[in-house]
């Protein structure tokens, strides 16, 4: 077995940065986002990627400072953050083991032992997808070794940080490193959600996830309760409409078009036949959501109208993204609506896993805070 080969594993000397994963087909959009932020904090590196493998490495001399610069939930095309770790190519289907346990040894001495869990996946890609077999199998046998090592706790530690092994190929993976608080809980970044019997629509998943990922569970108990008013501006059939009615809201439908019945039927929900683009509240509400199908900048100005108007608190709403230029699209938009809204605003925009050529953004007002805008 080629011992070096498979255990050089930091890429050329000791590599160091990120392993962020993403939508296949969003490749160049993650790299040039990781790339423009990181030059912003003043930390040079350098992405690789590769269209439709559904992960960037951005490598860095300095993976702490790059870590903290750019956290999780500010960033956009990512749905998941690491620390690398090791990179291990070459490896003898035969031994996995080893290679992957002396790579672990390896790691600077300042890092946090044991891990508190262990996750073996793959990217989530054509090419990821028939390793799902091979990562179960391989998380079976590398489990109880880790322990032996005393590499990874006896039992399941949620406060210490996880261990992820990303299988590229049969003979290539990558080693990782999860912060509990600055990375997502789900394998692979994806929350999986189930479509529910009575959701009028798939859409009703995007606003779904967008609460569970855009929001943190104290914001969740806070900012979601009962009675609270909100409205959802191109609401037919109904998706967005129907979650905020399943927590309790009170919900104002505006759409031409019509809603499912039983929708309607909650009890919570009024339907307004009007333009999502020219109706306007009779007084503030807590929420505004939107998925109206749009030019984003057009949307972003919308948006930016009802917070400037101080027509709601806070709202999520969809911007559809060209099939170019996606990432400058994306810093125009946002940084349109954060100008244009006049106000203080917390900022947070992520490309769901149930997105498509699309980015979904939540925005809060801040009193007397500075706007924090997610890119």
């Amino acid at each position: 077995m080629d011992r070096t080969r498979a255990t050089d594993a930091r890429g050329g000397g000791g590599m160091a940065g990120l392993l962020c994963y993403c939508r296949a087909g969003f490749e160049p959009e993650l790299a040039a986002e990781l790339g423009e932020r990181a030059a912003e904090a003043g930390i040079a590196g350098y992405a690789r990627a590769s269209r439709c493998d559904g992960f960037v490495l951005f490598a860095c001399d300095d993976a702490a400072a790059l870590d903290a610069a750019l956290p999780w939930r500010s960033l956009v095309f990512a749905r998941q953050k690491l620390r690398l770790l090791a990179e291990l190519r070459g490896l003898d289907p035969r031994d996995r083991l080893a290679p992957l346990l002396e790579a672990l040894e390896a790691v600077a001495p300042g890092e946090e032992r044991p891990y508190g869990d262990l996750v073996v996946e793959h990217p989530d890609s054509d090419m990821g997808r028939p390793l799902a077999g091979l990562a179960r199998s391989f998380g079976n046998a590398l489990r109880p070794a880790l322990r032996q090592a005393g590499l990874l706790a006896m039992s399941p530690d949620p406060a210490r940080p996880r261990l992820h092994v990303c299988f590229l190929g049969g003979d290539a993976l990558l080693l990782a490193r999860g912060d509990p608080g600055d990375s997502a809980p789900w394998p692979l970044g994806i929350p999986r959600l189930r479509m529910h019997a009575d959701a009028p629509s798939r859409s009703a998943l995007k606003l779904e996830e967008a609460l569970l990922t855009l929001l943190d569970e104290d914001e969740r108990a806070t900012l979601l309760r009962p009675g609270m008013r909100a409205a959802d501006l191109g609401a037919a059939p109904g998706g967005w409409t129907w979650v905020l009615a399943r927590e309790g809201l009170r919900v104002t439908a505006i759409d031409n078009g019509p809603l499912r019945q039983h929708v309607l039927d909650t009890g919570l929900v009024e339907h307004l036949r009007a333009d999502g683009f020219a109706w306007q509240p009779p007084r503030p509400l807590d929420w505004m959501v939107c998925d109206m199908v749009e030019q984003p900048r057009r949307v972003a100005a919308r948006m930016a109208e009802w917070f400037a108007n101080g027509w709601c608190e806070r709202a999520i709403f969809n911007l559809k993204l060209p099939m170019k230029k996606r990432w400058l699209e994306t810093r125009l938009c946002l940084d349109q609506f954060a100008a244009e809204a006049g106000r203080p605003l917390a900022i947070r925009a992520r490309q769901l896993y149930h997105d498509r050529e699309e980015i979904t953004v939540f925005a809060s007002i801040q009193p007397g805070g500075r706007g924090l805008t997610a890119g």
